[in-house]
């Protein structure tokens, strides 16, 4: 049996933490090379005519007409939980790591790019897209998704290794929110998205990395940062774990350890579901999850998710 481990790339053996995204420039990542996929992107739609001073006169309502559409309350959207990627530092270089997010239910796509374009809650991930990108369309096409953004889409102030990881990012966060084993191509305005920040080419469809290569290792997905909640706290997550063994602690506000101890993943070295409960008096902690480290520090600073929570 082995610790899960990847290609040590020339920025890794950094320790965990908040990513620098101004990251030097390497050498160019092909991503995604081959014949671009044809897509119709769309037309804009046909302007609605102003209407003339008379016709304004008929159309608006006498006293006596029941309220506009527009003044009734709107009814509440339904949601459901999808994951957002972002990117974290580790022992491995660049990971991406997901944050939980309420999406709407009929059509979580385009809401996903948006929250991932917005960018993170928890302090220690980062995205490097631009966030004055715009989402002009998510859409499934017979060869895959295509998804298309606006010409900020084309600005970033990346290296080469953080280049290719939000190809990506991107990736992982729509295929999460419509189908994981689906591709995804990217246009920016009418135009396939082709060679993109220095580093990377994106001219067809693209499918998931294996997520050995590419994710954290250790991942939160509940509490969310910042949540306020009861006693007792359940943590769950997901983990690709030597042996199945993932250590957890709680610190104080102080950085005290209060409570600490071991869970297990359903499957070893593969990623799979996690959970514990823990008793925690009030107040504000941090939870912490991490790789169980047999070799003692020298793969390096083992990776951890933290989260920071209210117990009231």
């Amino acid at each position: 049996m082995h610790v899960p481990t990847r290609p040590r790339s020339a920025s890794r053996g950094k320790t965990a933490g908040r990513l620098t995204v101004a990251l030097a420039t390497g050498s160019v990542v092909l991503l995604a090379a081959g014949c671009g996929t044809e897509v119709t992107v769309g037309s804009s739609p046909t302007p609605t005519p102003t209407p003339s001073p008379t016709e304004s006169a008929t159309a608006s309502p006498s006293p006596s007409e029941s309220p506009s559409e527009s003044s009734r309350e709107s009814p509440e959207v339904e949601t459901s939980e999808f994951g957002v990627y972002f990117i974290v530092d580790t022992r491995a270089g660049l990971s991406l790591a997901r944050e939980v997010r309420d999406l709407p239910a009929s059509d979580p796509a385009e809401a996903a790019v948006e929250a991932m374009l917005d960018g993170p809650d928890d302090p220690d991930y980062t995205s490097p897209w631009n966030p004055a990108t715009e989402v002009i369309r998510v859409q499934r096409e017979s060869d895959g998704i295509v998804v298309v953004l606006s010409e900020e889409a084309r600005t970033a102030d990346v290296g080469s290794e953080a280049a290719a990881l939000m190809v990506q990012q991107l990736v992982y966060t729509v295929t999460e929110a419509m189908d994981p084993t689906d591709t995804v191509q990217l246009f920016i305005g009418e135009e396939a998205a082709g060679e993109l920040w220095g580093s990377v080419t994106w001219d067809g469809p693209v499918d998931r990395d294996d997520p050995l290569a590419v994710r954290s290792f250790v991942q939160i997905d509940s509490p969310r940062e910042g949540e306020s909640l009861t006693s007792p706290v359940t943590v769950e997550g997901e983990a690709a774990a030597f042996e199945a063994n993932v250590p957890w602690r709680v610190l104080d506000e102080s950085g005290a350890e209060v409570e600490t101890g071991f869970t297990t993943t359903s499957a070893g070295q593969t990623f799979a579901p996690y959970s514990f409960t823990v008793d925690l008096d009030p107040g504000t902690y941090t939870v912490e999850i991490s790789e169980d480290d047999p070799s003692g520090g020298e793969g390096g600073t083992p990776m951890t998710d933290t989260r920071t929570i209210t117990v009231e």
